[in-house]
């Protein structure tokens, strides 16, 4: 699977191009850091000086090497994927050697990264449910109020909680149909498409 790179994302790599490879592997160090504590102007404002650019000049430099490693990474692209996508931006050989050795030695450290960034998520674990039926009371005699009541048991980091929920049969009848559509919508082949692509 190739990267697709945005214009945008070209022309911020158009910078390596014009500095020594090694600045291009402090670059590499600096936007994994990035990804790891976020970012810090005052690293952008010292290369700048060093290299007598503007201070955003490095700052898009580093951001466009930080999402060519975290796009690449997140797809766990293969070597010649990796390569074939770089060639697109027209480099030296030398450095699109130097970016695949980046690639190679930052893509488990960057995918662990990105897996503690990802939200913790509660997931389903068990389902109780109930229908209740009120066939009368003191003022109404011939009264039917159906109810349907669930108890949702969710997990999320070894912590378990229980949701209860209730409903009328209408609302869960359409609430199904939702589903349902959703999951047909899921099955399309326009959505297996992005699928294969997000993974």
């Amino acid at each position: 699977m190739l990267l697709v790179l945005s214009d945008e994302h070209k022309e911020h790599l158009g910078f390596l191009p014009k500095v020594d490879p090694a600045v291009v592997g402090e670059f590499g160090r600096i936007a994994v850091e990035f990804l790891k504590k976020g970012s810090n102007p005052k690293i952008y404002e010292g290369a700048a000086r060093k290299l007598n650019v503007p201070s955003e000049t490095v700052q898009r430099g580093v951001e466009g090497l930080m999402y060519l490693l975290t796009e690449s990474s997140k797809l766990m692209i293969s070597e010649i994927d990796f390569q074939d996508s770089v060639l697109v931006l027209g480099f030296s050989e030398e450095l699109n050697k130097l970016l695949l050795q980046l690639y190679l030695e930052n893509r488990k450290e960057v995918r662990q990264i990105l897996s503690e960034l990802a939200p913790s998520l509660p997931h389903y674990r068990n389902l109780e449910w109930r229908f209740d039926v009120q066939l009368g009371s003191r003022a109404l005699r011939q009264h039917v109020k159906p109810a349907i009541c669930l108890k949702l048991h969710l997990e999320s980091g070894g912590t378990q909680t229980a949701r209860v929920l209730q409903t009328d049969p209408a609302t869960l009848l359409h609430l199904i149909q939702e589903l349902e559509c959703a999951l047909a919508e899921v099955k399309s082949n326009h959505c297996r498409r992005i699928l294969r692509n997000i993974k």
